[in-house]
């Protein structure tokens, strides 16, 4: 159950409606669970994410992109060459941090298989997979998380409401003590005839029962047991917005997701990977092109609107970080290890 289900608001701008990121026009999620015990107390809980930005081909109508590192304890790739060109032409992966070799290598070999041309007639690709570290749940060292996982989040992903919780990339983290995930939120920005829509999604894994807020949030009573969890972890955040903005302007409104990271409690801890990837439907950029210019529509930087998705990027990080916890079910993992829901949700 989301948040606003709950009776509670964030923020002043409205949701779109599934209050998702999926609310940005032609976005699709996936998601892939591994939920089993393996030998000797061992157990696979973990799994896989992906973003798509839209259901074309990614690597031939690619979408400006950019990202953001608030503290870099994270192992991601492909962000050095999202943020030289301002483009992303790869879905979106989430994973944990020692999946991240097989996730990439499933959705290259995906990628590939759509576009022979690549490595071949035409250059390499850039694959962007973000992780954070389930470990305590998820018996990270027997590598459960296979190439295939990857292609089958892929290819299941759709544009109806996520879920959210303890799924996909989500289904072993744990975040203020308490079981985390993915959670998402959307916001929609209106000036005049103009409508665009900012939509956030999270893979939660950070802080320490004693940093989350409870009295901010009169809904969510302090009752029950959370674990004994650092500060130390790491948070994912994926921004989508249909509103057409410059990667330059993206990197903008990405920083102010920190905002909403820092609402619900965080401070960005020393072992923290709390990274931002952000990407624009707006305007798509065609691999191949005999045109010496380009031309492309980008709001204003002075305009109202941007301080709008500011405030958008803010609010709907801050509510996806709290669905992710509110959608979570209490799940048991490695060495018989329970976490719970903060909101006692039990495993379905």
């Amino acid at each position: 159950m989301k948040l606003r289900n709950r009776g509670m608001t964030i923020g002043a701008l409205l949701p779109g409606k599934k209050n998702c990121i999926t609310d940005v026009d032609g976005v699709k999620v996936g998601h892939l669970t591994l939920d089993y015990p393996l030998d000797d107390g061992d157990y696979a809980c973990t799994g896989v994410t992906a973003i798509l930005p839209h259901g074309g081909n990614l690597f031939r109508e690619k979408v400006v992109a950019a990202s953001y590192v608030l503290n870099g304890f994270g192992k991601t790739t492909g962000l050095v060459q999202l943020n030289e060109l301002g483009v992303l032409e790869s879905p979106i992966m989430l994973t944990n941090t020692f999946g991240v070799p097989a996730v990439t290598q499933g959705t290259l070999e995906y990628i590939l298989q759509e576009n022979p041309e690549i490595g071949d007639t035409t250059g390499t690709i850039n694959i962007v997979v973000g992780e954070c570290n389930d470990g305590q749940l998820n018996s990270i060292r027997k590598f459960p998380v296979k190439p295939n996982h990857a292609i089958d989040a892929i290819q299941t992903a759709t544009a109806e409401i996520s879920l959210e919780g303890a799924v996909g990339a989500g289904k072993g983290m744990v975040c203020f003590g308490y079981k985390g995930g993915i959670g998402s939120s959307s916001r929609v920005i209106e000036e005049g005839v103009q409508t665009y829509t900012i939509g956030c999604m999270v893979l939660s894994n950070f802080g320490g029962k004693i940093e989350f807020p409870f009295e901010k949030y009169p809904g969510i009573k302090d009752v029950r047991k959370g674990i004994d969890e650092t500060s130390d972890g790491s948070i994912i955040m994926v921004l989508a917005t249909d509103a057409p903005l410059s990667d330059r302007q993206l990197l903008r409104v990405a920083k102010r997701c920190g905002i909403g990271l820092g609402r619900t409690g965080s401070h960005f801890s020393h072992g923290s990977g709390d990274i931002v990837i952000a990407f624009s439907t707006a305007n798509k950029i065609p691999h191949n092109s005999e045109a010496v210019l380009q031309t492309v529509t980008h709001i204003r930087e002075d305009h109202p609107l941007m301080n709008q998705l500011f405030a958008g990027a803010a609010e709907a990080t801050e509510e996806a970080i709290l669905n992710s916890l509110s959608q979570a079910v209490t799940t048991k993992g490695r060495n018989g290890l329970v976490v719970e829901s903060m909101f006692g949700l039990k495993k379905r």
